[in-house]
Parts: structure tokens; sequence; C-alpha cells
């Protein structure tokens, strides 16, 4: 057989096995695993290096207004660029609902922008902010059909938030059509109710964001939606896991069996509350939500991941620039409660986690590329062709060396932020040369990809969002005298 490229002399990475071979590419897609390989008219010399499958970042905000109103800092070349930097191949980012909008009308507008710019391959979770009777019996199931498999909802944030009979309302037109429901879990009220006592009383500031978003809040949300789940049958994926007994609420409904996914992001498992506490506004850098939380919450995510309670870990990158535009958009002089919520993230994901994972020892490779690649494209039905390297799959590959040390700092990225919540670290191994559907985008520190290259992924149903067959039983037929709810 005649190769595109072949990939030579580099240790391969799947959540299998790590075993040295070279990588066969023809028309996009891998052809061939094994040693010696014939000669191809395009060779990369892998020696010494890891060929690992490219990142898949299931939680990114991009080119995205916010519930209130703010533009964030990336457009869809500026954040897929960032990624494709960073290691990352495939987006799934957010078309998103704000009330009043017809669903199908926001798919169609960020469809536009990101076939005008993404650099990488992109998905997207339909953001569903306004339950109106159209949205829910005509754009929904109409875009979950086509392939959008994914819904996000949140449950906090005045101008977002669902009521539970919205959520259930939402839940149940996931269950009949054939969708993952995620969510951002917070209960409002005590939110609220916080952040107001402490702006009222003269706490304004960063570091009192997180004082605002207490742990509990976490927790009553997730036990919430995890009973909501369990009544309708309908899994869910829990964002952004923050607490040791958010968690813990997770395990516990995972071994009832409701099937309920997770993910944590590297907020919460590299920053804490004390990055909040800077001198002036600086500590609006750091603020997102929910906030990073303590040192002992850290140890449980990690612990969380390896027992695999937690399966993904995501960058939720939401970019403000620490400006007038971002930021500091209410003025020089804000509240906690004025400033935009949200970091970059999405070229920073994999190295954080590389340096920590299988630099520092504290899992394998293969554990490395399940949470970052393998899981995430699995659960949102873009596997087997994103997230492994397989034959069939697409060359969506990221060759690492090891041993490369990078210090990180605030003008080191590749999108349009301009600060980096993780300067001042050095993380050991990087991805030196990345490749998506066989063609090289980045290597040598150059990006090599035009904007729009990237592809939509329209997706099938994952076993992951197929019911267990065990509702409520106020809605079984057999137990509820008859009645057909669902």
């Amino acid at each position: 057989m005649t190769y595109d490229l072949v990939i030579r002399g580099g240790t391969v990475v799947t959540t299998e096995a790590v075993l040295p071979m070279d990588v066969g590419i023809c028309d996009g897609a891998i052809a061939a695993l094994g040693r010696d390989l014939p000669a191809a008219g395009k060779e990369l010399n892998a020696a010494g290096k890891f060929i690992l499958p490219g990142g898949v970042d299931a939680h990114c905000h991009i080119e995205q207004l916010s519930g209130g109103g703010l533009m964030n800092a990336d457009t869809f070349e500026t954040a897929t660029r960032s990624a494709a930097f960073g290691g990352t191949t495939t987006v799934i980012s957010f078309a998103a609902q704000h009330r009043g909008d017809r669903l199908h009308t926001v798919v169609e507008d960020y469809s536009r922008l990101a076939a005008a710019g993404a650099i990488t391959d992109y998905a997207f979770h339909l953001w569903v902010s306004d339950p109106t009777p159209e949205t829910l019996t005509e754009d929904l199931p109409r875009l979950i059909e086509a392939g959008h498999r994914s819904i996000k909802i949140f449950m906090t944030y005045d101008r977002v938030r669902l009521h539970d009979e919205e959520v259930l309302d939402v839940m149940a037109t996931a269950r009949r059509h054939g969708a993952l429901v995620c969510a951002h879990a917070e209960n409002h009220g005590l939110n609220k109710w916080m952040a107001d006592r402490l702006v009222s009383r003269g706490y304004v500031e960063p570091k009192f964001h997180g004082v605002s978003h207490p742990r509990v809040s976490e927790i009553d949300a997730f036990e919430r939606l995890i009973r909501f789940s369990q009544f309708l049958d309908q899994p869910i994926m829990l964002f952004h896991v923050s607490t040791a007994e958010g968690l813990a609420a997770i395990r516990r409904a995972r071994g009832e069996g409701i099937k309920v996914f997770a993910e944590t992001c590297p907020q919460y498992l590299f920053l804490t509350a004390q990055d909040l506490d800077r001198p002036g506004l600086e500590g609006a850098k750091w603020m997102c939500s929910p906030p990073p939380r303590l040192t002992d919450d850290q140890e449980a995510l990690w612990r969380g991941l390896a027992l695999g309670d937690l399966q993904i870990v995501s960058s939720d990158h939401a970019p403000y620039r620490f400006d007038a535009s971002g930021k500091l958009s209410a003025g020089a002089a804000p509240n906690f409660k004025q400033i935009a919520n949200g970091l970059p993230g999405l070229e920073t994901r994999l190295p954080l986690m590389f340096d920590e994972m299988v630099s520092k020892g504290r899992a394998s490779l293969q554990a490395f590329a399940e949470v970052t690649a393998a899981a995430p494209a699995r659960l949102y039905g873009l596997h087997p062709r994103k997230g492994t390297i397989a034959v069939g799959a697409d060359a969506d590959i990221a060759i690492w060396d090891p041993e490369r040390e990078v210090l990180l700092t605030d003008d080191g990225l590749h999108d349009n932020t301009g600060y980096n919540p993780f300067a001042g670290r050095t993380v050991r191994g990087w991805p030196e040369t990345v490749l998506r559907r066989g063609e090289i985008v980045v290597a040598n520190g150059q990006l090599l990809a035009a904007p729009g290259s990237g592809r939509l992924q329209l997706r099938d149903v994952a076993p992951s969002m197929k019911p267990t067959g065990k509702v409520g039983p106020e809605l079984d037929p057999r137990q509820n005298f008859g009645a057909r709810l669902l």
C-alpha cells in the first residue's frame, strides 16, 4: 500500500497499549500501524517521541455572547489556533441560545462562524435557555436527529437558568430523541443570597467571588439533577466538578446504577481559592464559576479521575481579556458580581495534564489519553473516528516530546486573551507536531493550516446517551395505571 504520510520511529499511545510503531496515513485516516512500514512520499521522524491521539476538548466557549451580554475574547480562528498549538484537534463549543432566540437560527449562526474560522474540527452543544414549545417540539428534535447530540442547560444565572419544570422538559425531549444533557449545576438562590449579602456589606474584591459560590451550592444542585436523571432515566453529564462532596454524590449515584457522567477542569486540579486573593482587581483573572476550591478538593478530584468517577478533563475555555472589553467592562472599580467569569484554557489543558499525569508519575500514558481524548470522543458520539489511534480513525495525532520543558507565560499563548492563569509554571512534555485528519497543522512552532479548514462533526447516538430502561415508577405505565407520560 502507498501512504500519503508515515510517522516513523515513535511510540504509539492508545488507551490499551504503549508500543513502538509506525503510523501510515492515507486520505486523512490512519491506514496502518506496525513496524517498518513502506516508505511514503512524506515522512515524519518521531524517534524518542510519543504519538498520541489529538485531544478532544468537549467544553469550550468560543465566539460566544455571555448571558450578561458580553462577547468573549476568542473567535473560532483564535480559539482553535490555540487549541491546535496545545495538541487538541477537536473542540465541542456551544451554540448559545438566549431568550427570544430560535435555536435552529442560533445553530446556523454559529455554524457559519465556525466554518469561516475553525482550524480544528468542531461540534456543538445545543445551549437551551428558552425552552419554548417551538424549541422543545420543533428545533431540538430536528437538531438532535441531525447529529447535534448534546444539550447544555444552566441551573443558575438569571438570564439563562432553567427552572425545575423546564429542566425536566428538556431532559424528556433529549430522552425521546437521543442526546446527552450536560449541566452547569449550582443552586441559584443560594449563590444569589450569598453574593448580595457580601456586596451589601462591602466585600466586593474578586477573592469574594469564591465565597459567593458555597460548596453546598454544587452539592445541592448535583443531587437534584441526579434524581431527575434517575426519575426520567435520562443520562446526564455534570460539568466542571469542583468539590469533594460533589464528587461523592456522583460516586453514590453511579453506584446506584444512575447514568451520570462527570468532568473536571485544570482550574480545579491546579488552582485554589487563594489564587483570587491578589492586590486590587488582579484576582479577576482567576475568576471562574464554580470557583477553584481547596487543596483537599484537588486530591479528591485526582482520585475521582483514577477511579473513573470523573471520566473527562475539559478546559471550560471561557476567555475574557483583562481590560474594558472583558473582565473590566463594568468600569475601573467593579464589584465581583460585575466581573465576567471565565479563564482561557484550550492551549494549556493537555500540557498541564501531561506534566502532572505522565512526567510527575501520577498516572499512566494510557490514562492521559483516556481522559483527554478517548473518553470525551466516546461519551459525545465522536468515537471511533476521533480520540484514538486505530486503523480507520481520523489521523488526528499529536507528537509529544516528553523531555521538552516549557515555562508558561502570559504572552506565550495563541488565543486572544492576553494572559495565562497558569503563568509561572514549568511543564515537562510538549506537543511539537500536530496533525488533523492527516494534515500537519502545527510544526516547529508554526501554524500551517488555514482558517476554515476544520470540519463540523455530526454525531450518532452513543451508548452514553441511551436510557437504562428503568424509569421512576410514576412514569412506568405498568405501575402508574397505564398513563403514558414519556
